[in-house]
């Protein structure tokens, strides 16, 4: 038997009643709550989807809806649309975790997953990346987070919305009432007519804080239009543009945008066309910032000229922890320059910076000691040394340096990293471990040694080494019983 959309259209209704239903319940003078939302048309297509935000998800049996669980409902869901049910999605709706990524759902297994999930109370991290879903399955998922206010991390990168997508979850941002705090949308076709949405809606929306529009298509009127954006934008705290086409005005317009924005702490800039121009504006922006921390600017076309300007705003900034620019054309004297201006700021607090694709010379590594020692917390990540491959010395294992050290005075590898920790506890940031071991004189370790003792010791790159699991690390076993 063939349904057709009316069928479909009374899914939501059934989740409505059910609520008004419990509302009156416990507490007969509630007031009825409607959300709508802005009908302003795009086109008549779009128009009509979003007049029909409260319709388009209904079930046609209102009772059924109190004697059938959300597996039952999805099922009859499927059934009506016309989609096979995922087995994993069945499994784990009681988990806050649904990884649905490469599902091959398409719009109308979506749909079925967005009913499902309208009454859905456990879920707070959904993924549906790479599922074709286009404007029907963003449409209905929208329709759904107006019901569900659980959801707060969506992934719905790869999934060819184009800009009727785009205009559908913009103007849902736009209302500003979800719980969404995290959206991934990368990869999406998303050119610079949509930009003016996401600046409309973001500059609305104060609730999203990680915002994903990497690997798009945004170019340099759209890099002005979001630069608009982040200028206002009171919310986000990571914004990710890496893989895109910002370069000119664009570029410029964003880095100006940091001048102004208290909120942004992480940016990925990274595969854009910034240049010299983009960099110099990202330099005087950071003369100014006090809020961003992480920036990677790394294959934007930014030459020597570039990097010294940038080096100026790193002169005066007092708050950024991480730079990264490999895949530039830089050479060892603008990384020198750089590192020189960072020197010269007795307040920055730069942690790492990655030029990791400039070869240096020996006489660049030793002036990057006298660095170190001003800023025992820095590392600089560096190519290959020039005219050192013969040279080349396997240095000890920073490990077994430390466990010789320890072995000679009767202690072991927690007391040991307790002892250069002033606060004695377990967990260090990162920067805080490096500089603890610089200035340390209890044994001997060069900048390699310690990059590689911060790489065993997080290796995930959280930002925290915890020396904790070493409190039994190297402490003889039992004597071995005579026979």
């Amino acid at each position: 038997m063939d349904y057709d959309d009316d069928d479909i259209d009374e899914l939501l209704e059934l989740k409505q009643d059910e609520t008004e239903q419990a509302n009156e319940e416990s507490d007969s003078n509630e007031e009825e709550i409607i959300c709508e939302v802005d009908s302003s048309p795009i086109d008549e297509k779009n128009k009509n989807k979003i007049e029909n935000y409260e319709t388009d998800l209904e079930l046609e049996d209102p009772e059924k809806f109190f004697t059938t669980g959300q597996e039952e409902l999805y099922r009859e869901a499927c059934k009506l649309i016309g989609v096979i049910p995922v087995s994993y999605f069945i499994r784990n709706m009681e988990e806050t975790y649904m990884n649905l990524n490469h599902h091959g759902l398409g719009p109308k297994g979506t749909k079925a997953i967005a009913v499902a999930l309208v009454s859905n109370t456990t879920i707070t991290r959904l993924e549906l990346e790479d599922n074709w879903i286009l404007e029907d399955g963003a449409l209905s998922l929208m329709q759904m987070l107006h019901e569900n206010y659980y959801i707060q991390e969506l992934n719905v990168s790869g999934n060819h919305l184009d800009s009727k997508g785009a205009k559908i979850i913009t103007d849902f941002l736009t209302e500003n009432t979800s719980s969404l705090w995290s959206i991934q949308l990368a990869g999406n076709d998303f050119k610079d007519d949509t930009a003016p949405m996401f600046c409309n809606a973001l500059t609305a929306n104060y609730r999203i804080k990680v915002l994903d529009l990497s690997h798009n298509f945004f170019s340099e009127k759209g890099g002005e239009q979001l630069g608009q954006m982040l200028a206002f934008n009171e919310g986000l705290q990571t914004l990710d543009l890496s893989w895109n086409q910002l370069h000119l005005k664009g570029a410029v317009a964003l880095s100006n945008s940091l001048r102004v924005n208290i909120t942004l702490k992480t940016l990925n800039l990274s595969w854009n066309g910034f240049g010299n121009e983009g960099a110099q504006a990202l330099g005087d922006a950071l003369k100014i910032n006090a809020t961003l921390a992480y920036l990677d600017i790394s294959s934007n076309h930014i030459y020597n000229d570039g990097a010294i300007k940038l080096g100026k705003g790193l002169e005066i900034n007092e708050t950024l922890r991480i730079l990264k620019m490999s895949q530039n054309p830089v050479t060892m004297d603008g990384v020198l320059a750089m590192v020189m201006s960072v020197k010269r700021n007795p307040k920055s607090r730069l942690e790492e910076m990655d030029v990791s694709n400039v070869l240096v010379t020996e006489g660049f590594v030793k002036q990057l000691e006298g660095v170190f020692v001003v800023h025992p917390e820095l590392d600089v990540l560096y190519g290959e040394v020039v005219g050192t491959i013969s040279k080349t010395v396997s240095l000890p294992v920073a490990f077994n340096v430390i466990k010789a050290y320890v072995e000679k005075n009767k202690t072991n590898m927690l007391e040991f990293f307790k002892s250069i920790n002033h606060l004695g506890t377990s967990k260090m940031p990162v920067a805080e471990f490096r500089k603890a071991l610089t200035i340390q004189n209890k044994v001997h370790l060069n900048r390699p040694q310690i990059r590689e003792l911060v790489k065993k010791l997080d290796p995930y790159e959280t930002g925290i080494i915890d020396y904790s699991t070493l409190e039994d690390m190297h402490k003889p076993g039992p004597p071995k019983q005579s026979t």
